[in-house]
């Protein structure tokens, strides 16, 4: 009785042939770091775009400013005698730290962005929640309209808004004398409200857009599950909504922070028809374009530009360690 073999072929292989031994499997070709390090290579170079608009745009002018800082020039006989360029070292950002003129401005605009900002954020976090309560379709046609403003730009915005507050021919002026009341919105008192309000209302659509972009990523099982137990619509909104958004908040503050800490064209343009309320160094990058174009003076005006990034990139720090936290 003889006995029978199986043979199990492999895949990929030929069957064996009788008399002739099985085929060998083809060598397998390794792939080495070589191989990785130009794949990484080749997804790096998408990036190199980014990279020399970054040098170009942000390091450079950075060494340059520094560079100014350094050195003070002086002209003799108002001008025609020639300039004289001497290193100064850190003198001018020693004066640009001392000077009481300058951190009178940061104070000014420090308190405004403490009012600002978290109006702001309120206001647009209350849109955002609205329009995702709202159905979808009532939603996209509402977010357009928000966004608007946001599309203007901010000199044609504070041309629309000098016209309103306009005590002349602007029509706030005449509703409020319907009540008794006789409002100047150009006056020393009300001059940071209307800037203000012309502020909330140019960035509230752009913070609505990304908050509302944020509340339409969450999925919507968890609301169903928090009716199911009887939370209200406004109980899931403050415990569901708002946690979940949280990323986004911190983004759109700090970008409100910096924005405002910078605030330049508002002032400069409400500056030309109420001079008498709002000085040439009214703000901090006001008082930057005025040493610089003004009085000529462009290596303390660049001394002054960096203690203000200095500023504004200590302060985002502190509010972005501060509002951070681990999100659900």
């Amino acid at each position: 009785m003889s006995a029978s073999t199986t043979t199990v072929d492999e895949p990929g292989l030929a069957p064996p042939t009788p008399g002739r031994p099985p085929a060998a499997s083809p060598p397998v070709r390794r792939r080495g770091p070589r191989w990785r390090t130009l794949q990484a290579l080749k997804g790096a170079s998408f990036s190199l775009p980014f990279l020399a608009g970054f040098t170009l745009f942000v390091l450079v002018p950075i060494v340059m400013a520094l560079r100014e800082s350094v050195y003070s020039t002086k002209t003799s006989g108002l001008g025609f005698g020639g300039s004289t360029v001497t290193f100064v070292g850190a003198d001018n950002l020693l004066r640009a730290g001392a000077d009481t003129v300058f951190w009178a401005g940061m104070g000014r605009v420090g308190l405004y962005a403490v009012v600002v900002v978290p109006l702001t954020q309120v206001v647009s976090l209350g849109m955002a929640l609205v329009l995702d309560a709202a159905s979808r379709r009532v939603g996209a046609r509402f977010r357009i309209a928000l966004l608007l403003p946001y599309m203007v730009p901010g000199i044609v915005a504070t041309m629309i808004w000098i016209y309103l507050y306009s005590p002349v021919v602007g029509p706030l002026h005449e509703f409020f004398e319907l009540f008794g009341l006789d409002v100047n919105f150009y006056s020393s008192s009300l001059a940071w409200v209307s800037i203000g309000n012309l502020a909330v209302w140019g960035s509230i659509g752009f913070n609505m857009l990304i908050l509302y972009g944020a509340l339409q990523a969450v999925p919507h099982e968890i609301f169903e599950a928090a009716r199911l137990d009887g939370a209200s619509e406004a109980r899931i909104a403050w415990s569901i909504k708002v946690p979940f958004v949280r990323g986004p908040l911190v983004l759109t503050s700090l970008l409100s922070i910096i924005g405002t800490l910078q605030i330049f064209n508002e002032p400069l343009l409400f500056r030309a028809v109420t001079p008498e309320s709002i000085t040439k160094d009214f703000t901090p990058a006001m008082m930057i374009f005025n040493q610089a174009f003004q009085v000529g003076n462009v290596n303390y005006a660049t001394a002054l530009s960096i203690v203000l990034a200095l500023v504004v990139g200590a302060g985002s720090a502190v509010i972005y360690r501060f509002l951070n936290r681990s999100e659900p």
